[in-house]
């Protein structure tokens, strides 16, 4: 059984960053994403990174904002996000699967809990 624990979130003004990170327990050999949902929203992709960390894919309203990486001797992964806009405000998840990233959610095997970003105006 895999278990993801996220931690990191916050409040953050527009323009500041916040790290995130995703610690892995149980089998850790997975390609990882991070999805995000706002309040009265579906959950939305926002990138992945395969198994090594050599690939990662983001959406458009991330690129160049935000960094995925992984440190798999610590079997944890992160989500660098600067320059947030209020539009990032959101309940961020990281989830595990088995085979190469998509940006279907329900293509995951193993979710975390969520942790709270709030960016403020």
């Amino acid at each position: 059984q895999v278990q993801l624990v996220e931690s990191g979130g916050g409040l953050v003004q527009a323009g500041g960053s916040l790290r995130l990170s995703c610690a892995a327990t149980g089998r850790t050999i997975f390609t990882m994403g991070w999805f995000r949902q706002a309040p009265g929203k579906e959950r939305e992709f926002v990138g992945t990174i395969s198994l090594s960390g050599s690939s990662t894919y983001y959406t458009d309203s991330v690129k160049g904002r935000f960094t995925i990486s992984r440190d798999n001797a610590k079997n944890t992964v992160y989500l660098q996000m600067n320059s947030l806009k209020p539009e990032d405000t959101a309940v961020y998840y990281c989830a595990a699967r088995r085979v190469g990233g998509t940006r279907r959610p329900n293509e995951y095997d193993y979710w975390g809990q969520g942790t709270q970003v709030t960016v403020s105006s």
